[in-house]
């Protein structure tokens, strides 16, 4: 029985919250990345420089401020047409999707998760994104339809206590 109540408690926690799984990632680390793509574009391979780019994308979009997250989805959104590869095709697509998703557009985060997943279809990150954006649309859907209510309803309470002072 404690079970069950613990298990309803932490349902409510993480409708409130949004408790998902995905990493933050901090300054230091996105300051580390930055240098290395400085280093990387002192004339190292292209393949290097390639992958340092692919870290800081990471890093922009795991973090809490708003411009990193916008601008690894930048640097990712240029980058997607330039690379012929399905599978650092699917991990572009998949930042992007985790950016947006930081960025609050749950429609675009969804639709590049189904972009994804037509690459790789039992790709599990993939697969659990996709849960936690569908989830929070539904959440943000209910939140919604809630405030909406609430100021119907404080609507129709003011004019009931007009006509009420009137007669």
């Amino acid at each position: 029985m404690e079970a069950k109540i613990g298990s309803i408690f932490e349902s409510l926690g993480n409708f409130f919250t949004g408790g998902d799984q995905i990493p933050w990632c901090d300054r230091d680390v996105i300051s580390g990345c930055e240098r290395e793509v400085g280093e990387a574009s002192n004339g190292d391979s292209d393949e290097r420089k390639n992958e340092s780019i692919m870290r800081l994308s990471w890093a922009l979009v795991h973090s809490r401020q708003q411009e990193d997250i916008h601008r690894g989805i930048a640097m990712l959104e240029t980058s997607l047409g330039n690379d012929r590869s399905p599978l650092h095709q699917r991990e572009k697509l998949y930042l992007l999707a985790v950016g947006y998703y930081r960025a609050t557009d749950y429609p675009r985060s969804r639709q590049l998760l189904e972009q994804c997943l037509e690459i790789a279809p039992d790709w599990r990150q993939a697969l659990s994104l996709k849960k936690t954006v569908e989830e929070r649309i539904v959440k943000d859907g209910v939140i919604g339809i809630g405030i909406t209510a609430t100021a119907a309803g404080l609507l129709v309470g003011v004019i009931a206590a007009a006509l009420a002072r009137k007669n």
